[in-house]
């Protein structure tokens, strides 16, 4: 089994970028807000407990199925050990029933992630986004209390690409991932 965790700041392009890679492999996209959305549904507030459990139950039922392998998305803070901690239990998890696992970093920069923002496809999926203005205040908040750019070699994994997607489309980084990592094409 394969795990792919692509990560980055918010607006980037992770789960567009997951979805275009699904496509092209057969893996499964798990995308964050998968479990966000119900949650801030149901309690009305990031439930960050409610969250995790959910994601974790999603883990260790997946990791019982014949799937060739599975697709998550995250927002990774280099600068809060919590993420490193949670980053390093998803790997474990995963290497201790025999999957390999490959981290793409994908970064853009501030301007395209406002546009990104704002996308049709992001609104529909992600409910707690389709306010613009709250979204955007939270999105500029986050870059002076976040780092969510790793340092050069800073990621320690073996399988690590870090792709600045600013002016590349999603089937372009799919294709980027699919060539670094050797990844079989579904069709």
């Amino acid at each position: 089994m394969d795990f792919v965790l692509i990560f980055g700041d918010s607006a980037v392009g992770k789960m567009t970028v997951g979805k275009a890679l699904m496509k092209q492999t057969g893996l499964r996209l798990f995308h964050n807000h998968m479990m966000i959305e119900p949650v801030l549904e149901i309690f009305g507030e990031f439930y960050l407990p409610a969250i995790e459990k959910t994601r974790d139950v999603i883990f260790d039922e997946f990791l019982k199925t014949n799937q060739q392998g599975l697709i998550f998305t995250f927002m990774w803070a280099f600068s809060e050990p919590d993420d490193w901690d949670y980053v390093q239990a998803l790997h474990d998890k995963f290497t201790a029933q025999g999957a390999t696992c490959y981290y793409v970093e994908l970064v853009t920069d501030n301007q395209t992630r406002f546009e990104r923002n704002k996308t049709e496809l992001r609104l529909k999926e992600k409910a707690s986004k389709r306010d613009i203005e709250t979204t955007e205040k939270r999105m500029e908040e986050e870059k002076t209390r976040y780092r969510m750019v790793s340092h050069p070699g800073e990621v320690p994994y073996e399988h690590y690409l870090k792709i600045d997607n600013t002016h590349l489309s999603p089937d372009e980084v799919t294709e980027m991932i699919v060539r670094t990592f050797n990844f079989k094409s579904s069709s």
